[in-house]
């Protein structure tokens, strides 16, 4: 007999990566090292068209982003665009090239939520590891210009070893600048943060106190500020179900227009990945082959397969399996199960103190 297919459920959210151009370099980016040129760069026209079709395919909310979504000009079209077809609109930006004026003709333009990353409490650390001098004071700056307008705002800050001690002081700052959430997010090693890692990589001792302190933090601030936290996976015992499970409840578009079931997907060689100018998205949700690859349960090797987990974690990522194990079909090395668990400290171990490799986009090749 047939295995049944897998249920297939509405998409809820779409990341749009609308630019990989971005004027921080920050180590720990999870873009891909090959970034998208501007030049092969979605069309307004064709983003417009894309949240249309992803209202009708029932996406509730989408995540502008990139790089930095403020280095498109278009970027109040695109956003009107979102919010004309329905759809809640979060705005994630470094806070960086952003004039206030703008973030005013954003709010107007439909933006519902703004998402600023800080990199430390300390403004010579934070713009140490953004690689971008005077970083801090304009996330500072903007933050306030957010409140003053009115829209909520979420601080989000990426944990790697130069700031793990200062989580008290980032919660502190998050309240200071008005924030109703602040996201504490260990850094996923992927793209340039995979690159970076042995000089990102916190101690097991660091992790244990920062997951302490973060409950503590809750208790404290319960009621004034949103806490979520993500727990490291180098040091976890289960995996996380990778975007609430592979192409089950959201998608990503990049730049170019390739349509991903999770963002790091591209590194997985097998899939081809299906472009929403030449697919709808609709087609793409429910046939296109890379979103159909890892969809529900059937795909799974052992100990994933009978696992009483499988539909809690989904074997977890995918991209993580493939990183660390060489086969994407792997369970995930961060579940306490994997043959390939003992390694994950061996890795968690291998620490240096070299410069960061700072994300850059680079220029494209010369015509020939």
């Amino acid at each position: 007999m047939l295995n049944p297919e897998p249920k297939l459920h509405a998409p809820l959210g779409l990341l749009a990566e609308l630019t990989h151009r971005c004027p921080l370099g920050c180590p720990y980016c999870s873009n891909p090292l090959e970034l998208d040129a501007r030049e092969t760069e979605l069309d307004t026209e064709t983003w417009l068209r894309v949240f249309k079709e992803a209202a009708a395919l029932g996406v509730l909310q989408t995540h502008l982003s990139g790089g930095e979504p403020a280095s498109r000009r278009d970027l109040e079209v695109i956003a009107k665009s979102a919010r004309d077809a329905g759809i809640y609109v979060n705005l994630i930006t470094s806070g960086v090239g952003i004039p206030d004026a703008r973030m005013e003709k954003l709010a107007d333009a439909g933006i519902d939520h703004v998402q600023i990353s800080i990199q430390d409490s300390e403004a010579d650390s934070a713009d140490h590891i953004a690689g971008y001098r005077g970083a801090y004071k304009r996330k500072d700056e903007l933050a306030r210009v957010v409140r003053k307008i009115g829209l909520p705002l979420t601080v989000n800050m990426v944990v790697h070893r130069a700031n793990i001690a200062r989580i008290s002081d980032m919660v502190a700052l998050a309240i200071k600048l008005g924030a109703t959430r602040i996201e504490i997010a260990h850094v996923q090693y992927y793209g340039w943060a995979l690159k970076n890692r042995a000089a990102l990589m916190p101690t097991r001792e660091q992790v244990d106190r920062a997951v302490e302190e973060v409950n503590t933090l809750r208790e404290r601030h319960k009621g004034e500020i949103v806490i979520d936290a993500v727990v490291p996976d180098y040091y976890a015992k289960y995996p996380k179900a990778c975007m609430g499970g592979w192409a089950r409840r959201s998608l990503n578009i990049t730049p170019g227009g390739r349509a991903l079931p999770c963002h790091a997907a591209e590194i997985i060689p097998s899939l081809t990945f299906w472009n929403v100018r030449e697919h709808s998205l609709r087609d793409i949700w429910m046939n296109a082959p890379s979103f159909k690859a890892f969809r529900g349960t059937e795909w799974m090797q052992e100990p994933c397969r009978s696992c009483e987990r499988r539909e809690v974690d989904f074997g977890g990522c995918r991209c993580q399996a493939l990183l660390l194990t060489g086969d994407a079909r792997a369970t995930d090395p961060v579940c306490h199960l994997s043959p390939h668990h003992a390694e994950l400290a061996e890795m968690a171990a291998d620490r240096t103190e070299q410069p960061y490799d700072y994300r850059r986009l680079k220029a494209p090749a010369p015509q020939t």
